[in-house]
């Protein structure tokens, strides 16, 4: 278990505090965004800045999955295989990679001029690709919060959460939290 918890390489961000969930940030925020200016192009009279600034939200989500899938993969190689975790985390990377994937053909077939309103074909990609990477959060989420993986262990968590001696704050907030004062801290 402990294993899971620790970066196989520096380059997956040291331990309790791993790159991946931060760089999910781009491709997640642009994806988003690219779906709301695509319905957007279907608001406005010329909505053809929308369609184009979709397009290339697209790409930036493309090239920030690229970067949070290289760190996600080195993450990968820290759980245990023949695992829970290691099963949920192998459908949650196929699901980012196939969401790219259908993002990167969207960004292609939407072509240099895109037209507005945004075609249907391209919106439902877009959906598609959108439905998943959800899907694929869901499971990010599940192997963090419920498994672990790449979390610090419960007594360096308890650190957090620990009071200096002489501290003004009640003295009740130790029931609350379950931790007690630490001598030194």
């Amino acid at each position: 278990m402990d294993r899971a918890k620790r970066p196989v390489t520096a380059l997956a961000g040291p331990y309790g505090h791993p790159l991946h969930p931060a760089l999910v940030a781009v491709p997640i925020g642009a994806w988003i965004a690219s779906i709301v200016f695509d319905v957007a192009s279907h608001l406005v009279t010329d909505g053809r800045f929308l369609a184009e600034g979709s397009r290339w939200l697209i790409g930036l989500g493309v090239l920030g999955a690229l970067a949070a899938a290289s760190v996600g993969f080195l993450d990968l190689f820290a759980i245990p295989t023949g695992t829970r975790a290691f099963r949920v985390a192998l459908v949650h990377m196929t699901l980012n990679l196939t969401a790219t994937v259908v993002y990167a053909v969207g960004f292609v077939i939407r072509g240099d001029q895109p037209t507005a309103p945004v075609p249907a074909g391209p919106l439902i990609l877009s959906a598609a690709a959108l439905a998943a990477l959800a899907v694929a959060g869901y499971l990010g989420g599940e192997l963090a919060y419920r498994y672990g993986v790449r979390v610090a262990d419960e007594a360096t968590q308890a650190t957090g959460y620990t009071q200096a001696i002489g501290s003004t704050q009640a003295t009740g907030s130790t029931q609350a939290t379950g931790f007690t004062k630490k001598e030194g801290s």
